[in-house]
C-alpha cells in the first residue's frame, strides 16, 4: 500500500446557517452537498452557493447524470436537481448508512460502522454484493474504475482506494489531524471534493498522480 498526505488544494467555506456537511456529489459544474434539511449547490470556481433543494439529506450524495440520489434516513431518494422534486425512493441497505456514489448503473453505498460498501441496484435498493474495508466508511467514489472512500474513526480521516473485488487497501491519502472526511466525490480529474463534517467546510483534496 503507497500512503501520503493530502494535498489540501482550496477550502470553501463555512458557510451562513450551514453547520454540517454530510454528503458531496458533483455533476460536472457544481458539487452539490447535504446539510442536514437541503442540498446545496456549490460553483467550485467561485465558492459561492448557487442554488439550495429543500431536500432531507442527512448521509451521502450522488449524481448519475441526470438525477441526485439522497440518504435520507433509512431511504434512498432520487431527486429532480432542477425542480427539487423527489421523483422515487428506494430502501437503503440497513443502519448507518454514510456514503453514496453512482458507477456502472448502479448505486454504492457506504455503511459507517459496519465498514461495509454495498453495490445496490437504483430501482430496487436490493443488495448485489458488499466490499468490506477495514476502517468506518464515509464517503464513497469512484474515478477512472478506481473504488476510493473516505474514513472517519478516533478523530482521524484518510482516502482510500480498495481493491474492487478484495478490498485490500492499494493507496491511501492521510488527512491533517483533526480534519475529517464526512463525504467524498471526485470530479472526474485532478481534485477528490471532501465534505467536512461539523466544521461547515468542503475541501479540494488532489488526486495522486494528478498534477
Amino acid at each position: 500500500m503507497k500512503s501520503k498526505a493530502a494535498e489540501i488544494i482550496r477550502e470553501y467555506g463555512p458557510f451562513p446557517g450551514i453547520e454540517n456537511v454530510h454528503g458531496v456529489s458533483f455533476d460536472g459544474e457544481r458539487v452539490w452537498f447535504a446539510t442536514g434539511g437541503r442540498i446545496e449547490a456549490l460553483d467550485p470556481e467561485s465558492g459561492e452557493i448557487e442554488r439550495s433543494l429543500a431536500v432531507e439529506a442527512h448521509a451521502g450524495t450522488a449524481f448519475d447524470g441526470k438525477y441526485l440520489f439522497q440518504i435520507a434516513d433509512q431511504v434512498i431518494q432520487k431527486v429532480d436537481p432542477q425542480t427539487g422534486e423527489i421523483v422515487a425512493t428506494i430502501p437503503a441497505p440497513g443502519d448507518g448508512n454514510s456514503g453514496l456514489a453512482w458507477a456502472e448503473g448502479s448505486l454504492w453505498v457506504g455503511q459507517y460502522r459496519d465498514r461495509l460498501i454495498h453495490q445496490v441496484d437504483p430501482e430496487t435498493g436490493a443488495v448485489l454484493r458488499s466490499i468490506r474495508s477495514d476502517r468506518f466508511v464515509t464517503g464513497v467514489t469512484w474515478v477512472d474504475g478506481e473504488l476510493w472512500h473516505g474514513t472517519w474513526e478516533n478523530d482521524k480521516s484518510d482516502i482510500r482506494r480498495l481493491d474492487r473485488e478484495s478490498g485490500e487497501v492499494l493507496d491511501r491519502i492521510d488527512m491533517p489531524e483533526g480534519t475529517i472526511v464526512s463525504g467524498l466525490e471526485s470530479d472526474g480529474g485532478t481534485r477528490f471534493f471532501c465534505g467536512g463534517g461539523n466544521s461547515g467546510k468542503v475541501r479540494a483534496v488532489r488526486r495522486p498522480g494528478k498534477a
